[in-house]
């Protein structure tokens, strides 16, 4: 038979309201109190009803996470997204709370899916895997006053939105660096995206590398339309470039597989350094050099902050720098 709240309460020599009060963390009940009820619990195997809990408190008792737009094969296929949700999910339930997913193939059906969960109470927050310039998500979770943190800078409202991230622009920067100390002074930048604030940072970050050491800096090279590609011999030839610095790992192969169709040996003709240290880095020869980001603690810090918000903890925007580490591995030689 399941022991109930009576029951608890009968054994600990406590009322029903105390045992309730314990299970609420309610701060008028003496910690010698709790410790001995929560016990006594354990001891029974009483498991708290946290949804009819939840629902005096008009909780939902679950965080959404939204991905981006899985508008292409990279996109979908990303494990980065799938490390944020094992992260996100593993703090949540430090919070004995749950997780739901919210998708789409384009912005719109995204924003549909998001308002619904939100307007159902299906969530009690958001976090938001990504940053976009005019990303209509975090607009309408701004405007709203929804609770949610985002992984990434955003692209405005710096000191009103919560937000966890690396430094991005530095990442750029010590990619483009590491090029240079290994004697490379013709370096591009590609990418296959140009909207997101990632996009952005790290970009303006190897510019700055490149310009601190008198280096020419040259236009990224994105990789958007299937033109872009049969440039790209074209571009290598102009510039006389002998490394890229490549947006991410799942890019970065994709490079490589370019370079190579197009008679260039990576790492002898062209070196790639890239970011995310993703398991596509080694999954493959050459191994990537790659920087590790920490996603998952993008994913842990992101996810207290979120619960931060909803117990009305914090009521301002912060910004929380994950550091991030240079692995050296095949793609990268010196000249």
């Amino acid at each position: 038979m399941t022991a109930t709240v009576k029951d608890v309460a009968k054994k600990a020599k406590v009322s029903p309201s105390t045992v309730s009060r314990v299970i609420n963390d309610h701060p008028s009940i003496s910690a010698e109190t709790k410790q001995r009820v929560r016990k006594i619990m354990d001891d029974m195997g009483y498991f708290p009803n946290v949804t009819a809990r939840n629902l005096g408190k008009q909780r939902a008792n679950s965080l959404g996470v939204i991905l981006p737009p899985l508008d292409s094969r990279e996109r979908l296929g990303n494990p980065l997204y799938l490390e944020l949700l094992n992260a996100v999910n593993a703090t949540a339930a430090e919070f004995q709370v749950t997780t739901a997913v919210a998708s789409a193939d384009n912005s719109a059906t995204l924003l549909e899916n998001v308002i619904r969960m939100h307007r159902q109470k299906q969530v009690d927050g958001f976090i938001l895997a990504y940053s976009e310039k005019d990303d209509p998500v975090s607009e309408y979770l701004f405007q709203n006053q929804v609770p949610f943190t985002l992984i990434g800078r955003p692209a405005k409202r710096e000191a009103d939105i919560i937000y966890v991230d690396n430094d991005n622009q530095l990442l750029g920067k010590q990619a483009t660096e590491h090029l240079i100390e290994k004697g490379h002074k013709n370096i591009l930048f590609a990418s296959n995206v140009n909207q997101e604030v990632i996009f952005f940072e790290r970009y303006f970050g190897y510019q700055e590398a490149m310009m601190l050491q008198s280096l020419p800096t040259h236009q990224p090279l994105t990789m958007l339309q299937p033109e872009d590609y049969v440039q790209f011999p074209e571009v290598i030839k102009a510039t006389g470039a002998t490394a890229l610095v490549v947006i991410d790992d799942i890019f970065a192969l994709r490079m490589i597989q370019l370079a190579t169709l197009h008679g260039y040996k990576v790492p002898d003709d062209l070196s790639v350094i890239s970011f995310n240290n993703s398991i596509f880095a080694t999954l493959v020869h050459p191994y990537l050099t790659t920087i590790d980001i920490d996603i998952s603690d993008l994913g842990r810090l992101g996810t207290q902050k979120l619960m931060e918000q909803i117990e009305q903890k914090q009521s301002s925007g912060v910004q929380l720098v994950v550091p991030h580490h240079l692995v050296q591995r095949e793609t990268v030689r010196s000249i």
